[in-house]
């Protein structure tokens, strides 16, 4: 009988204090810590430049925060007790944490791109987008002819506001002949709106349905900025038709896998179920490596989301009040849809932020048939959680099930660039990635110095593979 292999020896380093082991192959270019979107978005793509990551997380399953949990693990996680049997099988669910949905042709579906780690995921759009006006959900209009025949406007409305998306299409910033006369370095989303006539109820509906702007700040900023949201809003929703909105069969979760399998194919190594218990900081105030029970690993940088940095690190910017329902009917006034974005502008409501609602079913494999899991999502302003989504859960209509949860948000005090730890900030409360993305692309850049290419045209999902 032929002897047993012995395991081979672990590595050692000067570096090592005695009686400390390394953790896995104790040296890398970057320790990431934590496998929510944002992590593994920048773990892959370092991996795929050649650096040497390890990547760990406290939890059994990737995606952090932003997982995608099945029956059990959900019931479990808001110690909701004993799953009913009405609700069919764990396999038929991915009930994601923080719901949202993708731009098809925005920031994020580029960095998909970019990375190629669409060739794991499938998508498919999302049947509608909506808004509240005047206490009713409206469909925002998908078509010219959807435009026409829209309660959100009256018919001479309905003409400013196809002469006005006609400008914002044709809009180029490097094409002076486009601007019309208007500089929008310098008009304010007011006056662009008051220029082409549009009345206050439109600017409401265009700027938080449409540029997803999350509150009235930005009417009084230059316009560029909000009609580049706009343009990307519009070619989003020529791709599809229907919505501008795409969600990955079997949820978010997937999005997260995908990064972490790009970064295992290029050699990074991953940890699950390991906790970080110490950041390690030198006499010179960088971040140097970290500390898991008796093991110790060395990198030139550390990155990962707030929860796993000391508090003097980050400070709190809010929280966010999530409410996941599950429903056995479509949400009423959309159409009957299978899946659906309602945005409640906060005026509409009394509100400083906007209310978000999504829902989706079983076409996109989220969900037993027949069962609709819809979320109810926004920044706390009064602290009273059942109060803030409130506007959202009434129109839902039966529900047979809620977990609500309320989630401090944070951001890092730093860029990393003194400290070498490199902190995501929260994910927000809306129902869409679109700033999210914006915090990725300011990670990448802090963490390596340059700026993520993202001159790949989104239109074409089939990319160069």
């Amino acid at each position: 009988m032929a002897d047993e292999q012995e395991a081979p020896p672990k590595p050692t380093f000067d570096w090592l204090p005695e009686g400390k082991e390394p953790l896995a192959d104790g040296e890398y270019d970057a320790i990431v810590m934590g496998t929510g979107l944002k992590e593994c978005v920048i773990s892959g793509l370092l991996s795929v430049e050649g650096k040497k990551v390890l990547h760990i997380d406290r939890n059994n399953y990737y995606g952090a925060e932003c997982a995608s949990l099945n029956l059990t693990n959900l019931y479990e996680k808001f110690k909701a007790g004993d799953v009913p049997n009405t609700l069919g099988t764990n396999r038929d669910y991915n009930v994601d944490l923080i719901p949202k949905f993708v731009m098809a042709c925005g920031n994020l579906t580029k960095m998909l791109l970019h990375s190629k780690v669409t060739r794991y995921l499938e998508f498919k759009s999302i049947g509608g987008s909506y808004v509240q006006a005047g206490g009713k959900i409206l469909k925002v209009p998908a078509t010219p002819e959807e435009a026409l025949k829209s309660s959100l406007m009256g018919i001479f409305e309905k003409r400013r506001f196809r002469k006005f998306i006609i400008f914002v299409n044709q809009y180029a910033q490097d094409k002076p002949a486009t601007f019309e006369g208007r500089d929008l370095t310098v008009m304010t989303m007011r006056e662009l709106y008051l220029n082409f006539g549009l009345v206050p109820a439109t600017h409401e509906f265009i700027s938080h349905a449409m540029c997803l702007e999350l509150d009235e700040v930005h009417l009084d900023k230059p316009a560029l900025s909000t009609v580049l949201n706009l343009q990307i809003y519009c070619h989003s929703l020529e791709r599809y038709g229907t919505s501008p909105y795409i969600y990955p069969i079997y949820g978010l979760g997937g999005l997260p896998e995908g990064f972490s399998r790009l970064c295992a194919i290029h050699g990074g190594t991953f940890m699950l179920n390991r906790d970080v218990d110490e950041v390690l900081i030198g006499e010179n105030g960088k971040a140097y490596g970290v500390m898991a029970g008796n093991e110790m690993a060395k990198a030139k940088m550390v990155i990962g989301d707030p929860s796993y940095f000391p508090k003097s690190m980050v400070r709190a910017t809010g929280q966010v009040v999530r409410s996941i329902c599950f429903l056995n009917h479509p949400i009423p006034n959309t159409n009957d849809m299978d899946s659906a974005q309602i945005i409640i502008p906060g005026p509409q409501v009394g509100r400083v932020n906007d209310i978000f609602v999504c829902s989706l079913s079983s076409g996109h494999n989220v969900s037993a048939k027949g069962v609709y899991i819809a979320i109810v999502s926004t920044k706390m302003e009064k602290g009273q959680p059942e109060e803030e989504v409130k506007p959202g859960l009434e129109l839902l209509g039966n529900i047979m099930q809620r977990f609500t949860s309320v989630a401090t948000t944070y951001e890092p005090v730093g860029s990393g660039k003194d400290n070498n730890c490199y902190i995501s900030s929260s994910f927000d409360g809306t129902s869409h990635f679109e700033s999210d993305c914006d915090d990725m692309l300011s990670l990448y850049e802090r963490v390596t110095g340059k700026k993520l290419d993202m001159t790949i045209n989104a239109d074409s999902v089939e990319a160069d593979y």
